[in-house]
């Protein structure tokens, strides 16, 4: 069966998330949205741990189930340590293959650090020494580093990172199969890094708000079952792991290099040319992805090959519907639409990903129709995102956006 899946999401119980974070809501925007399989996000959490047991239903393959809705317990843990003579403040997620095992986990890791605290708890715990600790809980537990090139908190990130996988890990890099590509980059940016190939390249929303879970994804072809889908994961089987459903990275927000507040977003060869130093206050600036990916990188931009598993990116349907009708994204009329056309076609994902052009021109209002086409066909212009702050998507021009103010008149 084909699974969309999105392995990376937080609870109410992380800082800065909806107190919508919970199951009942998790279960109904998945639905509408088209995801199959969720990760619980905070296990480590008492709380939500508690809340996991009370109302998810378990499985014989280590996949929980709440209203038709399907979870896989994993964490986002923050590593914080010095390594090499540097501050490293490393992101990692945990793949826990049952209840049973992430109880485990939680004792070990309550010595590092208070659980209690957040959801995505802060470990004094080198990642090296965790990898040890989670396997030798149990060996079905995957580890796999998070949104690996952003700037303060991912493994190859320019603020507080490594340079590559085996500087973090070390001999246990063996026991790492996948790396989370984050919204500033995508596969194509990390294919540029051949000591990259050997991994799967996994995309996750990293939600902290329901409306957000599914922006990342990625789509399997096989059981629901814990055991197969890590074997996917870890093998690259382009049969069983089919493709993953990503932003565009310049809409991340750290993509390009610059200072939010002073308003600088710069390319990495403006940057380079400033010496890193921003232009208004003369201090460095936050070095973006696409930077770092340039500094790091061994190939050309464009390279691919046969082995590397697909993607697809996409904008949120919401985002299409208020680009299409020239306002909010969260106004009432973007809502009222988007609910009439996932109520009618079934899903989010299935209007994203399924419907054909024929029938998107059929059966959508032509606008947001042209949108969707549009999108797939990666024709938008986007102002990338830098230092914290969201790239910015048109889809139309200045001229379908004039065509359509006289259409409303």
């Amino acid at each position: 069966m084909e699974i969309i899946a999105d392995f990376h999401i937080h609870s109410k119980f992380s800082r800065a998330t909806s107190k919508d974070m919970d199951v009942d809501h998790l279960s109904k925007i998945a639905k509408i949205k088209g995801i199959t399989l969720l990760g619980t996000g905070d296990f480590t959490h008492p709380q939500w741990f508690s809340e996991l047991k009370s109302k998810l239903e378990p499985s014989n393959s280590g996949i929980y189930s709440f209203e038709g809705v399907n979870f896989m317990l994993t964490v986002e843990v923050s590593n914080i340590y010095e390594k090499f003579g540097k501050l490293r403040r490393i992101h990692n997620v945990i793949f826990a293959p049952d209840l049973k095992i992430a109880k485990e986990i939680n004792k070990a890791l309550a010595e590092f650090g208070d659980l209690f605290l957040d959801g995505r708890p802060i470990l004094k715990l080198d990642s090296k020494r965790m990898v040890k600790i989670i396997l030798s809980i149990s060996k079905d537990c995957l580890i796999v580093p998070a949104h690996i090139w952003t700037p303060w908190f991912g493994l190859l990130g320019s603020k507080t990172g490594f340079d590559s996988p085996e500087e973090c890990f070390e001999e246990e890099t063996e026991n790492i199969y996948a790396m989370e590509t984050g919204l500033s980059s995508d596969p194509a940016m990390n294919w540029r890094l051949s000591n990259l190939d050997r991994f799967s390249l996994i995309s996750n929303s990293d939600a902290h708000s329901p409306l957000n879970i599914g922006r990342e994804a990625n789509v399997f072809d096989t059981e629901l079952d814990y055991k197969k889908i890590i074997e996917a994961i870890k093998s690259k089987d382009k049969n069983r792991f089919l493709y993953t459903i990503e932003f565009f990275p310049q809409e991340g927000k750290y993509h390009y290099d610059g200072h939010r507040n002073c308003k600088e977003c710069l390319s990495p060869k403006e940057s380079i040319k400033l010496n890193n130093i921003c232009p208004k206050c003369h201090r460095e600036v936050t070095v973006g992805v696409m930077h770092r990916v340039e500094t790091l990188s061994d190939r050309e931009e464009g390279f691919t090959n046969d082995n590397f598993i697909p993607y697809k990116s996409l904008i949120p349907l919401r985002e299409i519907i208020a680009e299409a009708k020239g306002i909010g994204v969260n106004s009432k009329t973007v809502d009222d639409e988007y609910k009439g056309l996932v109520g009618r076609f079934g899903s989010e994902f299935n209007i994203l990903l399924k419907m054909s052009e024929e029938d998107l021109r059929r059966f959508l209002p032509s606008k947001i129709a042209e949108g969707i086409i549009r999108v797939r066909g990666g024709n938008v212009n986007i102002h990338p995102g830098y230092d914290g702050e969201y790239g910015k998507i048109e889809i139309f021009s200045k001229d379908d956006k004039d065509e359509l103010q006289l259409t409303l008149f």
